[in-house]
């Protein structure tokens, strides 16, 4: 089971006013563990950063000058994801921007990302399982005690990072806590050792007077519901 946690920095709100992606972050998770195979790239937008979203993500249009276009970037973002699960918090604000990124393209060979994707929105899980309440990405890490403190301004790839802890926390935590690389025979080596060092169940019969008791209970019962119970 592949999932990757997803989030991506842009111009501004709206793809249809000419807003464009300028970060994506994204982490691996392989059943539930960690695996650091992650994907960041910053993205020349092609247009002026506005101050409100600098003042946002701390991104420049100085920083951003030399960066690749998303044309450029495309199909090993793309390839990165392909088949996993994107679980993304707001999914339909990442997801419409990456889906106008590639309608721009000149020979959009790829489609839109759920045609390679399942999407799962975090936002609407929390909203599910916490009704009424906060559900921002802050709000949740202040739920589960999750250190955001360097969060100071918001970034793709921190905050896909952040979130891969939320959703672990909000999910019930990882399933299995081996390393990547941990041999699973190791496990069942130990799990066999601690059984053959646990001392014998000790087995406690019933003496005659409390069989004599458990019949006599039956039989009552029995006459009561006017059939045989016999346990």
């Amino acid at each position: 089971m592949r999932q990757i946690l997803l989030d991506t920095e842009t111009t501004g709100f709206d793809p249809k006013t000419g807003d464009r992606i300028i970060e994506i972050g994204a982490v691996e998770l392989v059943k539930r563990k960690l695996t650091h195979n992650n994907y960041h790239q910053y993205i020349q937008p092609e247009r002026d950063v506005p101050q409100d979203a600098i003042d946002v993500h701390g991104i420049t249009n100085e920083f951003l000058k030399d960066k690749p276009v998303f044309a450029q970037v495309v199909d090993d973002f793309m390839n990165f994801v392909a088949g996993a699960e994107l679980i993304i918090h707001n999914a339909p604000f990442d997801v419409g921007f990456i889906n106008h990124e590639l309608s721009m393209l000149p020979d959009n060979k790829w489609g839109t990302i759920e045609a390679h994707c399942q999407i799962t929105d975090s936002l609407k899980m929390a909203r599910k399982a916490y009704p009424g309440q906060r559900n921002s990405l802050d709000a949740l890490c202040k739920r589960f005690d999750i250190d955001n403190s360097n969060r100071t301004l918001h970034g793709a790839l921190l905050d896909s990072e952040i979130l891969a802890d939320v959703y672990l926390a909000m999910t019930g935590g990882q399933t299995d806590l081996m390393l990547m690389n941990e041999d699973p025979n190791a496990k069942l080596d130990q799990q066999a050792n601690l059984s053959q060092q646990r001392a014998p169940l000790k087995v406690l019969r019933a003496s005659e007077a409390e069989l004599e008791a458990h019949a006599s209970k039956l039989a009552a019962i029995s006459k009561k519901c006017d059939r045989t119970i016999q346990w």
